[in-house]
C-alpha cells in the first residue's frame, strides 16, 4: 500500500473520474432506443410545466406496454398538448399520438440498416469514453512526475503507484469494453 497522502490523492481522484467515465457512458446507452420501448429515451425530453422546463419523467407517469410501447399518463391534463409538443421536437424519431388522456410512443422494429448505424455509434461512443480513460491515465501520471521530480516519491513509489493507476485504467476500459459489448447485443438481437 501507498504510505504517499499526495500519490493516495492521485489514486482517489483518478479512480473517481474513471467511475464517472463508466457510468456516463452507460447512461448515453441507457437512451439508446434498441427496438423495445425504453423509458430512459425520454430522460433528456424537457416540457414547459407552469413556466418551468421539467423532465416528462417528472410531470407524467410512463410504462411499457407490450414491450413495444410506452404509455405517459400525465399527473396534470392541461400538460397533456405540451408533452405531445416536446416529444415531437426532441428528435427521438418516434411520433407520439394523444387520444385525449394519454400520450402512446409505439417503437417501430429496427431495420438491419439501422441496427448497424446503432452499433457503429456505439462503438464510437465507448471509444470516446476509452480516450476520456486514457487523458485521466495521464492526468494521474504527470501528478506522479511531479511528485517524483519534487522528491516526494522515489523511483520505487513511483513505479509502484504506474502499476496501480495502469491496473485501475485497464480495469475501466475492460468495463467500457463490456458495456459496449452488451449494448451491441442488445441493438441487434431480433
Amino acid at each position: 500500500m501507498i504510505e504517499n497522502e499526495q500519490a493516495e490523492e492521485i489514486l482517489l481522484i483518478l479512480d473517481d473520474k474513471l467511475t464517472k467515465t463508466v457510468s456516463v457512458l452507460k447512461e448515453e446507452f441507457s437512451s439508446v432506443r434498441a427496438g423495445r420501448a425504453n423509458p430512459h429515451i425520454l430522460d433528456k425530453v424537457m416540457v414547459d410545466y407552469y413556466g418551468a422546463m421539467t423532465p416528462v419523467s417528472q410531470t407524467a407517469a410512463i410504462s411499457v406496454q407490450e414491450g413495444k410501447c410506452l404509455v405517459i399518463s400525465p399527473w396534470d391534463a392541461s400538460i397533456l398538448k405540451g408533452i405531445e409538443k416536446a416529444i415531437q421536437l426532441s428528435n427521438i424519431g418516434i411520433t407520439p399520438t394523444n387520444d385525449g388522456k394519454v400520450i402512446r410512443l409505439v417503437f417501430p422494429d429496427l431495420t438491419e440498416e439501422r441496427r448497424r448505424e446503432l452499433t457503429k455509434q456505439i462503438k464510437k461512443t465507448g471509444e470516446d469514453s476509452k480516450v476520456a480513460a486514457r487523458n485521466c491515465r495521464r492526468d494521474a501520471m504527470d501528478g506522479l512526475k511531479k511528485l517524483k521530480n519534487d522528491k516526494v516519491l522515489s523511483e520505487d513509489e513511483t513505479a509502484a503507484v504506474e502499476k496501480e493507476v495502469e491496473k485501475a485504467v485497464s480495469d475501466a476500459i475492460a468495463q467500457i469494453d463490456a458495456a459496449v459489448a452488451v449494448k451491441e447485443k442488445e441493438i441487434m438481437t431480433v
